[in-house]
């Protein structure tokens, strides 16, 4: 009898890239289903028929799934979407593979794409499409340098590796709330500096070098140079690669802005923002490429499946940039933030270095999309308890 295949996270994405010719089969409960799912720059079929229906009776779930389809199955964990495969196979179901580390290994998948084409650097866009989060890579003259690394460190070392480059730096824009950030396991792997804007990271229980606005590095022949631009956080900051590119971090995305109530004071914040966005970056070269620490939708990446675009681009795209008049910013910024979800104040903890999880306990904290924007993508309001810190 044949054997369901297992498949990796960065193959399920590499399919969602090109037309994908399976049905994904999600045999989690459906609230988790809701919560959080596979999403890919196109379609595909996409059903959700939890685990419990193929133990109390595997012929009513094999029933509900399209007949004569390729079947990918996805889980938790990886156990469940095994067993699942397994029995649509003893049922007839030819072609079926399940997910390996099931819905945790697609939260921590992680993609380099090369950003630029010309230059004697590479800049790569490190893609993680379960959180919609962007990291960045830069290599050049035998260094690499890292920003707003990720958990998956191999990726960065191993990208290094391949180019005969050694990471020497890891940059955070700000203390990220939406994932566990990468640089502490980066520093331990390579002995690289941690470079961050003490604003966000005072106290910080591990060593890093203090980033200020203007400074400067090299890596190689490439100046980047630190542009403080708070508002997401009073840390905020967006790193200026080769007079080029612009990694923003969480301050502008490519549809949105980042949300300013991450440190309980929403109002106070939101007008430092826009300051950020109407003054500090009033005078930058509109022909500067923005690349964001995140996206929302798949919508926004080009036909490279790249998050990029000119400044002056989003200058007239960007909801919030609509806004000019400070108070009708912060009403805009008032009228459409997501409630902040619970977990994110127990991650800025862990990326402080005064939390350490176990893996298992960070695979958890990682688990689901990141909420960091503000936009029209959802008018639900600013939280409770930010109306009450405020």
């Amino acid at each position: 009898m044949a054997e369901p295949f297992i498949y990796t996270a960065n193959e399920l994405f590499e399919w969602l890239c090109g037309k994908p010719d399976f049905v994904l089969l999600d045999v989690r409960n459906e609230k988790e289903f809701a919560n959080w799912s596979v999403e890919g720059p196109h379609l595909c079929p996409y059903i959700n028929i939890p685990y419990f229906n193929f133990i109390e009776d595997v012929s009513d779930g094999i029933a509900m799934i399209p007949k004569g389809e390729k079947i990918r199955v996805v889980c938790s964990k990886e156990g469940s979407a095994k067993y699942v495969a397994e029995q649509l196979i003893a049922n007839g179901i030819e072609d079926v593979g399940y997910l390996k580390e099931g819905i945790v290994g697609w939260g921590n998948a992680l993609v380099p794409r090369k950003v630029n084409s010309d230059g004697d650097y590479e800049l790569y866009q490190c893609i993680r499409p379960g959180k919609a989060s962007c990291s960045y890579m830069l290599i050049a003259g035998g260094e690499a340098m890292v920003f707003d690394p990720s958990r998956n460190v191999e990726v960065y070392t191993q990208l290094a590796e391949s180019k005969g480059a050694k990471i020497v730096r890891s940059f955070e824009t700000h203390r990220q709330a939406d994932y566990i950030s990468g640089c502490q396991l980066l520093k331990e792997a390579t002995g690289c500096t941690i470079c961050v804007n003490s604003n966000d990271f005072e106290g910080a229980d591990f060593e890093y070098e203090a980033v200020n606005d203007g400074d400067s590095y090299s890596c190689g022949s490439v100046e980047i140079k630190a542009l403080h631009t708070p508002g997401h956080t009073m840390g905020s900051t967006s790193y200026l690669v080769d007079g080029k590119f612009l990694l923003s971090g969480d301050t502008i995305f490519i549809k949105s802005a980042g949300r300013p109530d991450l440190g309980g004071k929403w109002e106070e914040w939101a007008r430092v923002l826009y300051l950020t966005l109407f003054v500090k970056m009033r005078d930058l070269d509109d022909d500067l490429l923005v690349l964001p620490g995140h996206f929302v939708e798949w919508d926004e990446a080009n036909d490279q499946f790249l998050f990029v675009e000119k400044l002056g681009v989003l200058k007239q795209r960007v909801d919030a940039y609509q806004m000019v008049n400070e108070l009708h910013f912060k009403e805009f910024v008032r009228d459409n933030m997501r409630q902040q979800p619970g977990i994110y104040t127990d991650i800025r903890r862990v990326n402080g270095g005064w939390v350490k999880p176990t893996p298992e306990e960070a695979d958890t904290m990682d688990l689901g999309k990141n909420e960091c924007s503000v936009s029209k993508y959802g008018k639900i309001g600013v939280s409770a308890e930010a109306q009450r810190q405020s």
